[in-house]
């Protein structure tokens, strides 16, 4: 009977937080506009479809039972369409083909998912470059059930091909990529002196939200940071139980959500990411900018 009363409070204490959400929900606006752009890689340059010009393209940042309308002008050579991975109950359009030169606006009806969830292209080539992440914060009157992070920090795993990825091959998922980035930036593995490094800065003794999405279509990716150990609290829109890992591995498509604590000497220190097969390493550096008195 005890349990039974436990789990009639913890259910009512859920729905109670739901109603909250919902009484403070807003409606957000967002425009993308997919084009065309140059980018320098693995010392070539070509074009790729991105959104906004960047890539990887903008974060969507909310709250908790938000609604959100996202309105993608095609201005580029392809009719694309976007997903919006992990979303449960929306009229999202997934399956809307937007033609060059026309637009669509998406609708998404956020409920209770929470944490970190992405959007990308439905068609493998144009997924590699079109492609973010969907933040989903805590509603405003609701906290995180971890301690609160100093700040957080979106990762992207993605990938690049020195080919063009164009409206010929669309059908198929693109081959092995000849490297793999963190948040758009090959890293210095690649023999390229042109390519940039992704860096993250943190702050002694902070503690740092780390939302990693695997953006790589066919490859599960093993990712972590020299010394530095994480803690799982949430996967894919949903809170998880906790967990201690020193590295992560993410299926495509997987997101999970951790906690890093910058409790080790102060310096730099590289991050890595690479597929399971081991071929390409990609790295970062997670830098120190401040030191503590105690030190």
């Amino acid at each position: 009977m005890g349990s039974e009363k436990q789990g009639f409070i913890w259910l009512s204490g859920l729905l109670f937080l739901h109603i909250l959400a919902l009484s403070t929900a807003e409606v957000l606006y967002y425009e993308f506009f997919l084009q065309e752009s140059q980018f320098t890689k693995l010392c070539s340059t070509k074009s790729i479809l991105t959104v906004n010009g960047s890539f990887p393209g903008p974060e969507i940042r909310v709250r908790r039972g938000d609604t959100v309308f996202v309105n993608v002008h095609n201005q580029g050579n392809h009719a694309v369409s976007l997903k919006w991975e992990g979303v449960k109950d929306s009229i999202d359009g997934s399956n809307e083909l937007i033609q060059p030169g026309r637009n669509f606006t998406y609708e998404i009806e956020l409920e209770d998912e929470i944490g970190t969830l992405w959007w990308h292209a439905t068609s493998a080539w144009a997924a590699a470059t079109v492609h973010g992440a969907f933040v989903i914060l805590p509603a405003a009157n609701e906290d995180y059930p971890f301690p609160a992070p100093t700040s957080d920090q979106t990762i992207i795993l993605g990938e690049w091909f020195r080919e063009e990825l164009t409206e010929a091959n669309q059908t198929i998922a693109p081959g092995s990529a000849d490297a793999y980035t963190i948040n758009g930036h090959p890293g210095e593995t690649y023999g390229c002196s042109n390519d940039t490094t992704y860096e993250m800065q943190v702050d002694y003794e902070g503690l740092y939200l780390v939302r990693v999405i695997n953006a790589i279509a066919n490859e599960t990716m093993v990712f972590g940071v020299a010394s530095h150990s994480f803690t799982i609290v949430g996967q894919s829109g949903a809170y998880s139980r906790r967990s201690f890992t020193n590295s992560l591995t993410l299926a495509p498509a997987q997101v999970v959500d951790v906690l890093l604590c910058a409790n080790q000497n102060v310096g730099h220190y590289y991050i890595t990411a690479r597929p399971s097969s081991g071929a390409h390493i990609t790295n970062g550096i997670l830098r120190y900018t401040t030191t503590s008195s105690l030190i």
